[in-house]
Parts: structure tokens; C-alpha cells; sequence
């Protein structure tokens, strides 16, 4: 057995929050790149230079990519050999998150009561915290600040299985052009197909955590995800909507086991600044 302490916890995650919030992966910088040179419109050319710029700044001076620094989603992989000392786990995450967000000056957006009084909580807590339980004697810790405009354009769908392959494209295609401009495209499009309408969910947030453009290693995943791009692409929807053939920088698409009588769908779309951090203690 292995013993991580608390305090380590909230320290970490209090890194991660700055980090992603002020340095975008390298794997979404070459992706962008790689779209600028292709990209076929003028004016997407320009937004895309501006993207970069805006996120070399952010680098260099170490100030937040986008004014919404977005909800604090944290995905937490526990090995099976750790015991925690010190104190309870989701209280050093929400510690991690509280001092992460106001050392870094970074945006509280976080209400409580959703539906009536929305009174700011004023240190982004709580967060939206993932567990899962794995072999081994380490936590990885990765820290996604998911903005609400990009989040805003969730779709879920309760698919006959009828509707098979063709269904689960048209889905992800109309879910995307109906989403338009409004998540700050180009956007990363995650996919989860398969096992209830919370597993599917959750499976399009995780499919956003993998290096962009890295294909499922399932071969007739692989081959739908790179048919549902050529046609997000195709919409014309272009960066920030202005137009052109950058719409989507990837799409990735997790699939899990379902019931006979179904198939869940859901798209979890992420904007050009796709912020993650991760760190394994």
C-alpha cells in the first residue's frame, strides 16, 4: 500500500488549473498549424494566425487563453494500492481548485442553484469530479477547464439501433452544424457510442482528453471518425464561422457496450483553446 498525502493532492491540482488555463497542448498547436496551411479562406487563414498569436501570449505571459476559464472538469484514475493521508480526497480536489484559480487569477463562473438565485460561488468550486478505480499504486490527475460556450452545444441522443452507422454520422454532423459559430470553432468533436445515456455522455467528454487527431486504434472507429470529419469539414462552417474547411481540428469517438434496445450518442464538443493538464503522483 501506498500512501499519498492530501496536501500533495491540492497542490497538484492547483498547478494544473494554471497550467491549462495558460498553456495549450502542444498536440492542438500542431493541429492548428497543420489547418492553417490548408485552410482555403482568407479570412480563416487570419483567425487562425489570431488563434495562435492569442495562445503564444498566453504562454509567454502566463494570462488565461479565453476570459471563460471554464468549469473545472477533473478526471481522477486511482490506483487500487493507494490509501490517502491527510484528508478526504474530493476535499484536496476542491482545495486544488480554489487555490488553483484564484493564485492564477482566473475567472469563477461556477453558480450555485442553478435554476434560481445563480449566486457566484466565487472560487469556481465545486468541481465535476470523475473517479475511477485502476490497478496500481499511482493517481493521475487530469484537469480539464471546459468553457460553457463549447459546452453549451452537448447533444445526446437515444438512437434505435436501426438507425446503425448512417444515424450515428447524421447525429454528430447536424449536432455540429446546429451548433454554428457558438463553440469558438475550430473545434475538437468527442463522440461517445454505446452503454446509457450517462456512460455515452462521459465517453464524448474523455474522448476530448486524447492527442488530437490520434486515431481510435479500433479500426472501424478509426474509419468513422475520419468519415465524420470529412463532412464536419464540408459544412463550411470554417474558424469562428467565418467560413472555410477548418470547422473541426479532429474528431474522436469512444464506443462501450449497450443494451439490444439501444444506442445512446453523444457529442461533447471542445473549442480551439482544447485545455488539459495532466500529472500522475
Amino acid at each position: 500500500m501506498r500512501e499519498i498525502a492530501a496536501d500533495d493532492i491540492t497542490r497538484t491540482v492547483a498547478r494544473l488549473c494554471q497550467e491549462a488555463n495558460f498553456d495549450i497542448p502542444e498536440d492542438v498547436l500542431d493541429a492548428l498549424k497543420k489547418y492553417r496551411d490548408v485552410e482555403e479562406s482568407p479570412l480563416g487563414r487570419q483567425v487562425l494566425d489570431q488563434i495562435l498569436e492569442n495562445d503564444s501570449i498566453a504562454t509567454s505571459e502566463k494570462i488565461p487563453i479565453c476570459q471563460d476559464c471554464g468549469t473545472a472538469v477533473v478526471f481522477l484514475e486511482l490506483g487500487q494500492d493507494v490509501h490517502i493521508t491527510g484528508g478526504d480526497l474530493n476535499i484536496a480536489v476542491e482545495e486544488g481548485v480554489r487555490q488553483g484559480y484564484e493564485a492564477g487569477y482566473l475567472r469563477k463562473s461556477i453558480v450555485s442553484q442553478p435554476f434560481s438565485a445563480r449566486v457566484n460561488t466565487k472560487d469556481n468550486t465545486p468541481a465535476m469530479v470523475h473517479l475511477e478505480m485502476v490497478r496500481g499504486d499511482r493517481l493521475k490527475i487530469t484537469v480539464m477547464p471546459k468553457g460553457g460556450g463549447s459546452e453549451n452545444m452537448s447533444r445526446l441522443a437515444m438512437l434505435t439501433p436501426a438507425m446503425g452507422r448512417e444515424g450515428v454520422i447524421d447525429f454528430v454532423v447536424k449536432s455540429v452544424d446546429e451548433a454554428g459559430s457558438n463553440p469558438c470553432p475550430p473545434v475538437i468533436v468527442g463522440v461517445g457510442i454505446g452503454g446509457t445515456a450517462d456512460k455515452a455522455t462521459i465517453l464524448a467528454k474523455k474522448a476530448l482528453l486524447r492527442r488530437v487527431g490520434e486515431p481510435n486504434p479500433d479500426t472501424e472507429m478509426a474509419e468513422l471518425e475520419r468519415e465524420i470529419l470529412e463532412r464536419v469539414n464540408n459544412l463550411g462552417i470554417g474558424p469562428q464561422g467565418f467560413g472555410g474547411r477548418t470547422t473541426a481540428l479532429a474528431v474522436h469517438a469512444e464506443v462501450f457496450p449497450t443494451h439490444i434496445a439501444m444506442m445512446p450518442v453523444a457529442v461533447n464538443l471542445n473549442c480551439h483553446a482544447a485545455r488539459h493538464k495532466e500529472a500522475i503522483i
